[in-house]
């Protein structure tokens, strides 16, 4: 899968890109990750990208004659031209239903917004999806574009050493309830021991102290996650 990100700060992604999952599927050609300077389409001699809004108000715009070409372009660099993905506040709320969508493209292109935003033709010439990582407001859509490679490689063939670890994520599966607890060694840490289930080898029994535990978590946690409130007396 290959990602193009145009952004006006690609050293940000210099340390992301060479760690963990991301760079050994990179290594092993699983993972495209490709950076853009937008200021290399400025037609700007001073590669000037932004400018105060028409009206008044405080900050600056980024400027459609260098943001159009830039997208234009780098879509043009493959022959398919991917899905583009406006990173903004305005944009609609990342969920793990959203990143498993933006998996099923061969391409995605993140554009990274700064400053007080776009300029709106921007918006109205390329038609991008819009997707905020939440109700409030980054620096700059460098952080949200991480966010959405870091979430959509994990549902990449072969990336994962466990094929099977994404669809017990937190948000996965067809209950998209909270992971259940998790424990490793040692059994008993300060007076804390591992329940007895997860020691028992019974496969089925553990299953459904999972299932249960997730339900519990969500309810406590994540309520509005539960298709139905539980039923008077059930746990």
């Amino acid at each position: 899968m290959r990602f193009d990100v145009l952004t006006l700060f690609p050293g940000m992604f210099s340390g992301y890109l060479g760690q963990s999952l991301l760079a050994k599927a990179i290594a092993r050609g699983l993972i495209e990750v490709h950076l853009h300077d937008i200021r290399q389409w400025s037609p700007d001699k001073h590669r000037k990208v932004d400018d105060r809004p028409f009206g008044g108000g405080p900050g600056m715009v980024l400027k459609v004659d260098c943001v159009v070409p830039a997208v234009e372009a780098v879509q043009a660099m493959e022959t398919d031209p991917g899905r583009l993905v406006m990173l903004t506040p305005q944009g609609k709320r990342l969920d793990q239903a959203a990143v498993e969508r933006l998996a099923g493209y061969g391409r995605l292109v993140l554009l990274c917004g700064r400053y007080e935003g776009f300029d709106e033709r921007i918006r109205l010439l390329l038609e991008p999806e819009e997707i905020s990582l939440g109700d409030f407001v980054l620096n700059g859509g460098e952080v949200a574009a991480m966010a959405i490679i870091d979430a959509v490689i994990r549902l990449v063939p072969g990336v994962l050493g466990d094929e099977e670890s994404s669809g017990s994520d937190t948000f996965s599966g067809e209950t998209r309830w909270l992971e259940f607890a998790q424990y490793t060694r040692p059994r008993v840490y300060r007076g804390l021991a591992v329940p007895e289930v997860l020691l028992s080898g019974d496969h089925e029994e553990i299953a459904r102290w999972r299932r249960q535990n997730s339900r519990e978590r969500t309810r406590r946690c994540r309520p509005d996650l539960l298709e139905e409130p539980p039923a008077a007396g059930e746990p």
